[in-house]
């Protein structure tokens, strides 16, 4: 498996996951001009000089290396909410006070606002059902934060991820089936590709300012606020054990989740390191004192545009100087020559697991970058 930037030749693989992933998978909708437009963009994204981020949309794809298929992706927007607005739900605790103030009772609202704007998000990640296996998952989601590591410049302080809400599986949102008879009444389909699509003055005109209380709501859809889809799960999960946790923000359709972490508290952006690749022809023997051998890692060039990356045993960090063994085969795939920087994440416990453990020798991706430039 490699990951790789977009490319124009896998539009016709990024039209059949956005259709194989449903209505409730806002981030690739199923038009082909529309996505045709994201890679391109995501194309121009990856080779501009950046000094801070702006509207760049970095997608990649995995690819099964045996076969070419391409079997997942996943994506970074730059600054999200800042060429048009990112709009979220806040839940409130409300007080009413009664008479002269002597009785109270409190009650949660929903509020339209814009709380993001400018951050950088996670997004777009789908591994395709039938090809599912060891560790592809981890690639998807973790490689972003090491390419974060890598290119920090190109990043906000802090990231979000919006998770996808509870949807059945013909499409339909608990949340959204109430909330429609209050604001619009439109499928869940047609209000995503409305509110995706960047439709003009669909919030505006669909979504009140105005609180929203929960206690109007029918049982179904309060269950499903800030909760996400079955298939998201995991997803959270993994998001969760890298920092990520909820603020109350959710979703306006179907009332999932959204996640934030600062930068530099990401597990996975302080577990990232560089070092220089030295090339093997052969396998090296696990028990040579010359290295150690890594259990399983994310392993990558510090390329931007000519970005790859996989998830392999076969490199041996080096015991006392700042050297990556790599594979021969291994490295061609990833473009690595000898004695170029290659950038690697351990696979073990995060740093937000495994509080106390020796950290190993080499510096942080962030830290060695910022003496580079």
């Amino acid at each position: 498996m490699i990951i790789r930037p977009i490319t124009p030749r896998d539009l016709d693989a990024l039209v059949q996951i956005a259709t194989e992933s449903g209505p409730g998978f806002t981030s690739l909708m199923p038009d082909r001009d529309a996505l045709s437009r994201k890679i391109d963009h995501s194309v121009d994204s990856f080779t501009r000089t950046v000094t801070k981020p702006g509207d760049e949309h970095y997608l990649f794809v995995l690819e099964d290396s045996t076969t070419g298929d391409i079997i997942g992706t996943t994506g970074i927007e730059a600054a999200a909410g800042v060429s048009r607005p990112l709009v979220h739900f806040r839940r409130n605790a409300v007080v009413h006070h009664i008479e002269d103030r002597q009785k109270r009772y409190a009650e949660e609202s929903l509020t339209r606002c814009q709380h993001y704007t400018g951050c950088t998000e996670v997004c777009s990640l789908y591994l395709r059902p039938g090809f599912r296996r060891a560790n592809a998952g981890k690639l998807l989601s973790r490689v972003r934060f090491l390419f974060m590591a890598l290119h920090p410049e190109r990043f906000a302080d802090t990231v979000i991820a919006e998770m996808r809400g509870v949807s059945d599986p013909s499409g339909q949102s608990p949340f959204w089936d109430w909330l429609k008879h209050q604001v619009a009444d439109l499928d869940f389909r047609s209000a995503t590709q409305l509110a995706c699509c960047g439709q003009s003055g669909f919030i505006e005109q669909f979504i009140p300012a105005k609180p929203l209380y929960t206690r109007q709501m029918t049982g179904e859809a309060k269950a499903v606020i800030g909760q996400v889809h079955e298939d998201t799960r995991p997803a959270r999960h993994m998001l969760e054990r890298e920092g990520f946790r909820h603020r109350g923000f959710v979703d306006l359709l179907d009332g999932g989740p959204t996640l934030e972490c600062r930068r530099s508290d990401i597990a996975s952006v302080r577990d990232t390191f560089l070092a220089s690749a030295v090339l093997q022809k052969t396998e090296q023997d696990p028990s040579s004192n010359a290295g150690e051998p890594c259990k399983s890692a994310i392993v990558a060039n510090a390329s931007c545009s000519e970005f790859r990356a996989t998830v392999t045993d076969q490199v041996w960090p080096a015991h006392d100087t700042n050297n990556l063994a790599v594979e021969e085969q291994l490295a061609r795939q990833l473009n690595l020559g000898d004695g170029s920087l290659a950038c690697y994440l351990p696979l073990g416990k995060t740093s937000h697991q495994s509080q106390g453990r020796q950290q190993p020798r080499q510096k942080p991706a962030t830290e060695e970058i910022r003496y580079a430039y």
